[in-house]
């Protein structure tokens, strides 16, 4: 019965959703060509689940979204840390970092595009610069709010450095460092789509959608960005799962 209730909890904003989009389209808010109607959208989506060029499709985005998170984090958290831990070192990249931050991402993939070209590497790299800021600065940020009792504490057992940062330092960030890649995660699915889409590609995700809109495949184009999220929240569900079974002591 608990079970039941809280899969109807789950399920009901999701659901209430659809309710007013289907509402929406029968009022005819908007034009029924491009906003058509909810359920052709579903039956689309689910249609496109079995479809193999599709799931080869999905199967390719999420390779590079993969490793744009994993080189990310290797850059991000290692950078972080050391930051994080040398405050003076911190300001003295501090303007660079933010400065680079404060960049609009749009506005840089033509460069990448220039000088990688437009295969793999380009939309890679482009999403290793989205990510890998945020999971530096959310891990620098970890670093910066550790209780100093404990480096006090490891400074009088004369504590090496390699202990210092596997034993007490990296522990007490990784609540930030999880949610610097579960934000780091999302832009880099964002920034893959959009090179995709842009990027002058013949496959994925993002090229499939622009695909059905060029070709007034509405309900198709729907399905797939449905597809994206999906491929998002699957992504994000994992990361809190890591997360829950690595920091077990909150």
């Amino acid at each position: 019965m608990k079970e039941t209730f809280r899969l109807s909890k789950y399920f009901a904003v999701p659901a209430g959703i659809f309710a007013l989009a289907v509402i929406i389209y029968y009022l005819g808010i908007f034009n029924k060509l491009l906003f058509p109607n909810p359920a052709i959208i579903l039956k689309e989506f689910v249609l496109l689940l079995t479809n193999k060029e599709i799931v080869s499709e999905f199967g390719l985005t999420f390779s590079r979204v993969l490793a744009t998170v994993l080189i990310s984090a290797l850059i991000g958290i290692p950078a972080g840390l050391v930051l994080g831990y040398n405050k003076s070192l911190y300001r003295s990249f501090e303007f660079v970092i933010d400065f680079c931050r404060s960049i609009p991402p749009i506005a840089l993939f033509p460069l990448f595009m220039l000088f990688l070209g437009i295969g793999d590497s380009s939309k890679i790299a482009y999403g290793v610069w989205v990510a890998s800021l945020v999971i530096l600065v959310n891990t620098s940020y970890g670093v910066f709010h550790l209780n100093k009792a404990y480096l006090k504490i490891a400074q009088v057992y004369n504590a090496t450095k390699l202990y210092l940062f596997s034993h007490i330092i990296f522990p007490a960030a990784l609540p930030n460092i999880f949610a610097g890649l579960r934000i780091g995660a999302s832009l880099s699915l964002m920034a893959i789509i959009v090179t995709e889409m842009f990027i002058g590609s013949s496959n994925g995700l993002g090229h499939a959608i622009l695909d059905a809109q060029l070709n007034y495949k509405i309900p198709q184009m729907y399905a797939i960005i449905l597809m994206t999220g999906l491929m998002g929240y699957l992504i994000n569900q994992v990361l809190m799962l890591i997360e829950k079974r690595t920091i077990h002591w909150i």
